[in-house]
């Protein structure tokens, strides 16, 4: 069977989506591997890409990673470069209004109109319903007035507040914080007022079985990346400090927050 490699899930904008392309193609030429580099753009459903059994090389959300069976192959992890990360292969939910709204705190967005990507996505989801379920039990009744899903992505929360269809609304902190680098008209109009704690960052996985060798001149090839004088420009843009190869048991919390008892986002 012949691999593929994708890396949509980060390709925050077209420059990114190029750069990652760029990324990729290096790592498969280092690592000796002559798999595609395939194409998965929006609107396409990730899901659609992640239930795919021919991936050699993709980025994955870290919950149907923790859910799938059996688990993918985890290769490495992105580390971002901006101070908030620390080093750490992780990320947060960035929860945000938009920029001339009258919201200081989260709080200020209860009553008003909650939005979501999709109700399994860690990042745009399940995340920020961990984060507000608290305040809904301490409240004892419903947060929003309503809510509105299916935005699919970091791109459509920000497009919904913009146009006033939500109030406030998720974004995975590693994309936010790629938009804001590489396009930072479109991402200033919105703003933090909060965010979550850290969670184990979206890997980089394949579902087919490596052979032998593959794992450890993928792994190599990732974090040879980084460094390399050819690819500067690239992980600059790419806010890529480095690759890690974190414990795959480390995305068991993701699945034990899903099966927690979170409420909907039609009771939130």
């Amino acid at each position: 069977m012949a691999l593929v490699a994708n890396a949509r899930m980060y390709s925050a904008t077209a420059a990114a989506r190029a750069d990652w392309k760029t990324l990729l193609a290096w790592v498969l030429a280092r690592a000796e591997l002559g798999w595609e580099l395939i194409d998965h753009d929006a609107p396409a459903p990730l899901s659609a890409l992640w239930a795919r059994e021919d991936l050699g090389l993709a980025m994955m959300c870290g919950l149907p990673f923790s859910q799938r069976a059996p688990r993918p192959t985890l290769i490495a992890a992105p580390v971002p470069s901006p101070a908030r990360y620390h080093g750490r292969p992780v990320y947060f939910t960035d929860i945000v209004v938009r920029a001339d709204a009258p919201y200081q705190r989260l709080e200020d967005t209860f009553g008003g109109v909650v939005g979501y990507t999709l109700a399994d996505s860690m990042s745009g989801g399940v995340a920020l319903a961990n984060h507000l379920a608290p305040y809904r039990q301490a409240r004892g009744k419903r947060l929003y007035r309503k809510a509105v899903g299916n935005l699919i992505h970091a791109r459509g929360v920000i497009e919904a507040l913009a146009a006033g269809t939500i109030d406030v609304g998720p974004l995975d902190s590693y994309y936010h914080d790629l938009l804001r680098h590489n396009e930072p008209a479109f991402a200033q109009q919105v703003r933090t007022v909060a965010s979550t704690e850290a969670r184990p960052i979206p890997p980089l996985v394949a579902t087919a079985a490596l052979k032998p060798g593959e794992l450890a001149r993928l792994r190599e090839a990732l974090q040879a990346s980084t460094t390399a004088p050819e690819l500067r420009g690239v992980t600059e843009r790419l806010l890529l400090a480095a690759f890690a190869t974190p414990d795959r048991g480390d995305y068991d919390v993701l699945a034990q927050i899903a099966r927690s008892h979170l409420p909907n986002f039609e009771e939130l």
